[in-house]
């Protein structure tokens, strides 16, 4: 990560049209997740669903704004709504400090 961009998190949810139980959505999630080894730009991303399985998502940290934007194109929309059945709502927000505490470090812009 270079510490002089702005990081950007982004924060995808979107509630399913039935629940779904934890190991039917690690099933899913792990349906896609090579999609994401290697994207420009991505450090890491979470998958997540709600403990009612009743929503879904992710919370992916990007290196900028720009990269983030990069991927959700109107095909990752459509991959979306054809996998989970329903459309996402997607939020970037800046983050000026990430504390890491598997590395033991406190990253933040300049």
């Amino acid at each position: 990560m270079d510490p002089l961009c702005t990081m950007i998190t982004t924060i995808v949810t979107f509630q399913l049209p039935k629940p779904v139980t934890r190991d039917e959505a690690r099933a899913i999630f792990l349906s896609t997740a090579a999609k994401y080894q290697g994207v420009r730009g991505l450090v890491r991303k979470y998958y997540m669903v709600s403990e009612d399985g009743k929503t879904a998502g992710g919370v992916y940290l990007w290196e900028s704004k720009a990269d983030a934007e990069a991927m959700y194109t109107n095909g990752w929309y459509a991959m979306v709504r054809e996998k989970y059945g329903t459309e996402p709502s997607v939020s970037h927000l800046e983050t000026p400090v990430i504390v890491d505490n598997v590395s033991n470090e406190i990253v933040s812009e300049q």
